[in-house]
């Protein structure tokens, strides 16, 4: 179902992402017209917020969201329907035309660094939010929109080039009450012609002024066949991450087929000089999970702050991906490559002020493929209890074979299945060519 929804985005996009054609910008506003540089998406949403760049007035500017609290919608009826047009946006990065823009997205290698284009992502799903739920009475929008799950990334294209320029482009697809579905595609610059590099697809929150409640959305009109089999998918995708969430390892015993598979892992561990369950030795060619760990530690600055002065999302998938993609090139003693990134939840806001620890490890591999697991909490500094706020899962393709890894207790047995589901929800060709060229 998912790569049939793939298919729909590449033929539907071919009038949704060509100017001029299909989902236009300004069919009703003419500064939409202009397309947005990336580095003006961040001061577009502090504008329609209404809060400053200096961290010294954010507790005015606060203060002063909690007068919108009128403009506020009693129901879902109240609200004007919106188009999937209306939310559709243009964005580039141009590292082509404005060199000095590279060094920010650099890798040593001379590839892009994906963790940088996840930071894009974040801003770019919120802004096109705010322009499906736009209220053209009041000055400054009354809604606190925030991420809420980053459902799935595919790779669909081979090197990044920090030479050309990147298009970005969105539109609300689909939406509940108080949430809304987000389809973001990345395209890059060869020749004379933008070529499709990856689709996401983000879950947004709508919540009040003061960030403390949830807060109702414009409804969708649906004007084509296309953008019908468009909501319909996401209706689809809320369904099996409901699925998805009811048979979490966390709340029900594995299956039959998971269950065995373990065992059968278990029973190639064992010392087979001994006759007993405690002597383990690994197979050839494999390593132990907990061998495959690495930490890091942040102090949250007021510097990665989001337009309402919690940690930006966009930060924390950045330091995840990156220590995953350390975690993967450490593991497979070769440089990895970026294939999928699924399922981040994003649980708990991050408070300016706090530190987080991530930890990382692989939880399953086959063939040239490393699963990685990326688990987020933050510690207050008055409060040193830690919570976690997120959990992160990224598919990375290495150059070479890579090892077979084996968990040596019933809680790593655990992460490895969950891998393995994760894994295998991939929607990207297993045979992916080894021109993929996104780094950190």
């Amino acid at each position: 179902m998912r790569q049939a929804a793939l298919r729909l985005c590449t033929t539907l996009g071919k009038g949704l992402r060509a100017p001029g054609r299909g989902l236009t910008q300004g069919s009703e506003n003419p500064e939409k017209q202009r397309v947005l540089h990336m580095h003006e998406v961040r001061d577009k949403l502090r504008e329609i917020v209404g809060v400053s760049t200096n961290w010294r007035d954010h507790v005015k500017a606060m203060e002063e969201r909690k007068l919108l609290q009128s403009f506020l919608a009693q129901s879902q009826k109240g609200l004007p329907p919106r188009r999937m047009k209306d939310s559709y946006i243009e964005v580039l990065l141009p590292l082509g035309s404005q060199p000095e823009l590279r060094e920010k997205y650099l890798t040593v290698q001379n590839t892009i660094r994906f963790g940088r284009i996840l930071e894009d992502l974040d801003s770019l799903g919120v802004l096109i939010c705010y322009m499906h739920t736009k209220i053209h009475s009041a000055k400054a929008s009354p809604l606190s929109i925030v991420t809420a799950l980053v459902d799935k990334i595919d790779m669909c294209k081979t090197s990044l080039s920090p030479e050309q320029d990147i298009k970005f482009s969105g539109h609300v697809s689909w939406v509940g009450k108080t949430s809304m579905e987000v389809k973001m595609q990345m395209f890059q610059l060869h020749g004379n012609e933008f070529c499709p590099v990856l689709d996401a697809t983000f879950v947004m929150v709508a919540r009040d002024s003061e960030n403390q409640g949830p807060a109702f959305v414009n409804p969708l009109i649906l004007e084509s066949p296309e953008e019908e089999e468009l909501f319909r998918q996401g209706e689809l995708n809320k369904g099996r991450r409901v699925a998805f969430s009811s048979t979490s390892l966390l709340k029900m015993a594995p299956s039959a087929e998971e269950r065995t598979t373990i065992h059968e892992m278990f029973l190639s561990t064992l010392d087979p000089k001994t006759i007993s369950f405690q002597s383990r030795v690994l197979p050839p060619h494999a390593v132990w999970m907990e061998d495959s760990k690495l930490k890091s530690l942040e102090i949250c600055h007021p510097q990665e702050r989001n337009i309402f002065n919690r940690i930006f999302g966009g930060f924390l998938m950045r330091k995840a991906y990156e220590l995953g993609w350390a975690t993967a090139c450490n593991f497979g003693g070769s440089r990895p490559f970026v294939v999928a990134v699924d399922d981040i939840m994003f649980q708990k806001p991050v408070e300016v002020g706090s530190l987080l620890f991530l930890s990382s490890q692989v939880c399953f591999t086959r063939d040239n493929y490393i699963q990685v697991r990326v688990h987020s909490e933050v510690a207050s500094l008055a409060n040193k209890e830690h919570m976690t706020t997120n959990v992160f899962h990224f598919t990375f393709m290495s150059e070479k074979e890579v090892p077979l890894v084996f968990p040596r207790t019933y809680g790593e047995s655990m992460l490895y299945l969950d891998g393995q589901r994760h894994f295998n929800s991939m929607s990207v060709p297993a045979n992916l060519r080894k021109d993929y060229l996104v780094e950190p």
